[in-house]
């Protein structure tokens, strides 16, 4: 899967996400930050983001996703 059509699919769906983003075409490693996490467990975060890409999962086109979601105040504790 193009990397740019995963960042296009999540920025459609997550407010103001900041999208890093890196992978072989079927191995991505994703860091995700937007206030959409707020008030979200990690685990309800990273269905959110797997939920964006059930059909790509489903038919191969995606293999495998790990996924780190911030919300932009945990995400600069971060920096």
């Amino acid at each position: 899967m193009d990397e740019q059509a995963i960042k296009k699919i999540i920025s459609e769906s997550l407010v103001n996400a900041d999208i890093q983003l890196e992978g072989d075409g079927c191995h991505f490693t994703l860091r995700v930050v937007s206030s959409d996490f707020q008030d979200k467990s990690r685990v309800q975060r990273q269905q959110l983001i797997y939920r964006l890409f059930e059909t790509q999962i489903a038919d191969g086109t995606l293999h495998a996703l790990s996924i780190k979601a911030f919300t932009p105040d945990e995400w600069a504790k971060q920096q």
